[in-house]
């Protein structure tokens, strides 16, 4: 039993976790590091290696730095025991360095006390002592889930800002608890795979989305506490759902009670002051060179799947590490002359390495928006590991070319196919994002042109070459049912859309297109041999493409032009019955309702190169999904 006098012998870091912290190898450093309870007091642990001094303040000795100094024990680490702090108390580590003295808040810490505007150091983002206990119930979806095997099965990812989502009566976010049974089902009902989560790491400032961390292994303190997110994600597990997490280890916030300048120097953040400060969000950048730093945020990646379950992690900006001129015009190169930062390239190499490794189960995603080669390529085969990356390329073509109007696209056509001729070179993600809702951009809804009637059959134009197209999807919310307003993450959803045929339309067909992806295996063969080109009309915009695996055929006809296309001829493979599966002009969608009595015959007529064809009605601004019947 620890006591408050302890021993020469009592140590919590050992020998051992010692040399691995300095090795970049103790892969669970949230064990170790930060606040620990144990059964008369707790264990503190923290990296301050330039510091004179530290010592633990916190609500268990009044916020007095003279009470529990810590002691240094190697590795740039300090430890002390602490007799009878308890659960909930709230702590900081008192940092002194010549004149430097701070109030620093752990960066292990696994609860955070809400910030305070203007308040004292010690009132805003203490540490909170918390033993992160949680009866889960999810055994069978974490004994089946497979990472690696959901390159061959049907990924549809609905991304969420879980404060605006939906709010209660007095315009408060719900919590996590309160969230999870609603987001459940919601999703379950529309057929979505996984849930991606933006960042749930504390972060001071709201309107950062959770993308300016301040405490890494804390889930933000504005929907409840570390219990109520384990109980969310296992909900939805518990539903057939996976969760994805937003994992920014790009760059972290500059709040003084967090990481900046932790122990009097720049600690986790470049000594380098050309690199040190990411121009773009006002942040810090972490010094990707350091072994502790790279330590930390692979453990911090393994934590979340570990302790919270979580399945996949997607990874923020991952282009802005790639690169040390990234978004600058003045940058430090690399020890070769060049513009790669090789040490933060390593340390993602290392943590997706660490990933699979550990949790075999698991996936990543990288937000990348260059040509980096090897993006998702196995890290053995000179890659960066990740097992998908976001198609940002395809984004920008397709909604810069939905935006044309339609008398105009032909001259814009090859925006809609460019993509094909890159779509294997990755496994990616289609992504119609969060980001492509903000920032003045407005709505995916107000982005589609012509009257109100045209505006919701370009949108379901879009979903359906979303479907149709190579890669996972990704919608955010609200694109469900076509919001018409710009996000603001101060706001929930608007719902009461749902009550327009137009909007509800589109909420079917998001259901039906989503059941028609997981039940169908054409679509979900990502690989070269799944699709190939049947016919594009570049003069009339229409793209025609199959998706195929095995002896399963499945052709998407786009009508990108309110103009009816009566007695349209398509080239098929095989004679018979080919069954209309889905007509977004369909009525039950919001559309006119023109279509094909279910299914068309083959005819012996030559067309598009092959042997026989389908004689059809393409609709105005529709897309046609057609099924070889038996």
């Amino acid at each position: 039993m620890k006591t408050g006098s302890r021993t020469a012998n009592e140590k919590w870091l050992s020998d051992e976790d010692l040399y691995f912290w300095s090795q970049g190898t103790l892969t669970k450093s949230y064990d170790r590091l930060g606040g620990h309870l144990v059964e008369d007091g707790a264990w503190f642990a923290v990296w301050a290696p330039n510091a004179d001094s530290v010592s633990v303040i916190g609500d268990f000795n009044a916020w007095n730095a003279d009470a529990n100094p810590m002691e240094r024990t190697g590795s740039g680490c300090w430890e002390c025991f602490v007799p009878g702090a308890a659960w909930e108390q709230r702590y900081k580590f008192r940092i002194r360095r010549g004149l430097y003295v701070a109030d620093k808040s752990d960066p292990f810490a696994f609860q955070m006390e809400p910030p305070v505007p203007h308040g004292s150091s010690v009132q805003g983002l203490s540490g909170i002592l918390t033993p992160l206990k949680y009866a889960w119930q999810d055994e069978t979806w974490m004994n089946q889930r497979s990472g690696p095997d959901t390159l061959n099965k049907p990924v549809s990812i609905y991304e969420v800002h879980l404060g605006s989502w939906r709010h209660k009566d007095l315009g408060t976010s719900l919590s996590y608890r309160e969230i999870a049974a609603p987001l459940a089902e919601h999703v379950k009902d529309l057929g979505f795979t996984h849930v991606e989560l933006l960042p749930v790491a504390e972060h001071a400032f709201y309107g950062s989305w959770g993308y300016q961390v301040v405490g890494y292994f804390s889930p933000t303190h504005r929907y409840g506490p570390p219990e109520d997110l384990m109980f969310l994600i296992d909900t939805l597990h518990q539903h057939g759902i996976g969760v994805i997490l937003d994992w920014v280890p790009a760059h972290f916030a500059t709040d003084p009670q967090g990481l900046v300048f932790y122990d009097g120097s720049p600690l986790f953040e470049y000594n380098d002051p050309k690199m040190r400060y990411h121009p773009d969000w006002g942040t810090y950048i972490f010094d990707y060179g350091r072994i502790e730093v790279r330590n930390y945020l692979i453990s911090n990646a393994l934590f979340w799947l570990d302790r919270y379950h979580v399945d996949a992690l997607r990874v923020d900006a991952v282009a802005s590490m790639l690169y040390r001129d990234y978004s600058r015009e003045d940058w430090s190169p690399n020890i070769f002359g060049g513009n790669e930062n090789l040490e933060a390239i390593d340390l993602i190499k290392k943590t997706n390495e660490a990933v699979y490794s550990n949790f075999p189960g698991a996936f990543t995603i990288a937000e990348e928006s260059t040509a980096f080669r090897g993006v998702s390529s196995p890290t053995y085969n000179h890659g960066l590991g990740f097992m998908y990356k976001w198609n940002m390329g395809w984004m920008h073509d397709t909604l810069a070319y939905m935006r044309e109007d339609p008398v105009h696209r032909k001259y814009h056509h090859n925006r809609l196919t460019f993509s094909f001729m890159y779509a294997f070179s990755e496994h990616y993600v289609l992504p119609l994002s969060h980001d492509e809702v903000v920032h003045g951009k407005g709505s995916l809804w107000n982005r589609m042109p012509g009257d109100e009637w045209q505006k919701a059959a370009n949108y379901r134009l879009l979903l359906g070459h979303l479907f149709g197209h190579p890669g996972k999807k990704m919608l955010f919310m609200g694109s469900e049912f076509a919001q018409d307003e710009e996000w603001d993450h101060d706001k929930p959803l608007c719902w009461e859309l749902l009550d327009r045929p137009l909007n509800s339309g589109i909420f079917s067909l998001i259901k039906d297109l989503n059941t028609l992806y997981r039940d169908c295996a054409p679509l979900w063969n990502d690989s070269p041999d799944g699709w190939s080109w049947i016919g594009e009309h570049s003069d009339d915009s229409i793209l025609i493409y199959e998706r195929k695996q095995g002896s399963e055929s499945m052709i998407f006809v786009l009508n990108m032009t309110p103009v009816p296309r009566e007695n349209f001829r398509i080239g098929v493979k095989e004679e018979g019955w080919w069954q209309e599966r889905l007509n977004s002009d369909a009525t039950t969608y919001g559309g006119g309702g023109m279509g094909n009595m279910g299914r068309v015959e083959s005819v012996p007529v030559p067309c598009h190169g092959l042997p026989v064809s389908v004689v059809v009605l393409l609709p105005p601004l529709a897309f046609l999904v057609l099924e070889k019947g038996s």
